[in-house]
């Protein structure tokens, strides 16, 4: 069983930044792929970004490509997304999701197995 624990959510003018880690614990997820999700209020959750197990490849949504950047460390067990140039729109709750069974990553929540609590990020105009 894994356990994963967002942190790093906050409020932000919009044009900032915020950094996003996600703490695994209970097993190593160094084989796993991860992903970062969100989800609005009203609104269905979204794929925001993925990596695979050794942080080699990564995808995105277009509506974060080229301002979020997931990067993971297998050594601490912990996967991160750098969030810059923000805008109102990508306000949400953001979760971090562990995929035990795949190592390539994938934008398809329904791969995951492992979920965190969330954490709030708020970017106001």
């Amino acid at each position: 069983q894994v356990q994963l624990v967002e942190s790093g959510g906050g409020l932000v003018q919009a044009g900032g930044s915020l950094r996003l880690s996600c703490a695994a614990s209970g097993r190593t997820i160094s084989y796993y792929a991860m992903g970062w999700f969100r989800q609005a209020p009203g609104k269905e959750r979204e794929f925001v970004a993925a990596i695979n197990w050794s942080g080699g490849r990564t995808y995105y949504a277009d509506s974060v490509k080229g301002r979020f950047a997931i990067s993971r460390d297998n050594a601490k067990n912990a996967v991160y997304l750098q969030m810059n140039s923000l805008k109102p729109e990508d306000t949400a709750v953001y979760y971090c999701a562990a995929d035990a069974g795949d190592v390539a990553g994938s934008k398809d929540d329904r791969h995951y197995d492992y979920w965190g609590q969330g954490t709030q990020v708020t970017v106001s105009s």
